[in-house]
């Protein structure tokens, strides 16, 4: 089955959501146990592909900076990089490129795909507290993924480390959703007041079952963080559902960008470039994301 790709916005965020942990609905005629939430969460990962698709030029704007720079034979490693949607297509073209992230599940379909391909590899931990034992030339951070560190010591704990990574010289991509305040300021700031809405009916690459997602946001002005609770359903052959897995709450930090620049300033990023999409447009009021090009100097 093929999807309509997503509109790439915040309210579409719930598709790179980390693998928390799942639990089966009371309401679902489910019996939870330990081993159905693996399952829940080896669900989540087998079916993100067919949910997240790439932005407009995107890699041809990595590719772009990487043929374009003296520093292409240092390598490249992709922060948050779910089952290898980035990596895997900048490796395909012969780029020395590590993934990292902190879900083994969806390292584990990553893994899949480059099996035989000698130039990518794959890390499991922590954007804010990894250690690789190497430093690159670029370090790319696509998806809104550094919207997870919701406090200053986490946003800082991940520049620093992303910097302690990079080669003298080297370029640090951040890729970010510009806020639509409008859409933020019409959410609910409590649970009972939330409205939930249905994804896509995904089919399962697999075993042909069909899946969906319910899903609510709520947002808390005071902390600029939004919230979004998801829910998957299993769908019968009759239409009905069949199972319900509630995930955790997911946790999203809305970045403004003079919070960014101040950020990246903190960590001894110099700020080269800041642009409203891939095709290297100026950040203007209606841009849908920002694109944030940071270089380590010293």
């Amino acid at each position: 089955m093929i999807v309509e790709p997503c509109t790439h916005d915040l309210e579409e965020l719930e598709a790179f959501l980390p693998d928390s942990m799942c639990s089966t609905s009371k309401d679902a005629a489910y019996v939870y146990n330990e081993e159905n939430r693996i399952t829940a969460k080896k669900l989540y990962a087998e079916l993100y592909d067919l949910r997240v698709s790439d932005w407009e030029g995107e890699i041809d704007f990595y590719r772009e900076l990487i043929a374009n720079s003296h520093l292409q034979t240092q390598g490249v490693l992709e922060i948050a990089c779910g089952t290898g949607r980035v990596t895997m297509q900048l490796a395909e073209d012969g780029i020395e490129i590590t993934g990292l992230d902190i879900s083994p599940e969806l390292l584990e379909i990553a893994r899949a795909k480059s099996v035989g391909i000698p130039n990518v590899s794959w890390v499991l931990d922590d954007m804010k507290a990894f250690e690789i034992g190497k430093r690159f030339g670029y370090i790319f951070m696509p998806g809104h993924s550094f919207q997870f560190m919701n406090t200053p010591d986490e946003q800082v704990q991940c520049l620093e480390q992303i910097k302690r990574h990079l080669v003298i010289d080297g370029l640090l991509v951040i890729h970010i959703d510009h806020q639509d305040v409008g859409w933020l300021a019409g959410l609910p700031n409590n649970q009972e007041e939330l409205v939930y809405q249905k994804g896509p009916i995904l089919t399962h690459p697999a075993t042909s079952q069909q899946y969906c997602q319910d899903y609510a946001w709520s947002f808390e002005p005071s902390t600029q963080t939004a919230t979004v609770r998801t829910n998957w359903e299993q769908i019968s052959e009759n239409g009905t559902t069949a199972q319900v897995w509630e995930m955790e709450p997911a946790q999203l930090h809305c970045v403004y960008p003079f919070e960014i620049e101040h950020l990246l300033k903190r960590a001894g990023f110099s700020i080269e470039a800041v642009y409203g999409d891939f095709s290297k447009n100026k950040l203007m009021d209606d841009a849908e994301d920002m694109i944030w090009l940071a270089r380590k100097t010293k």
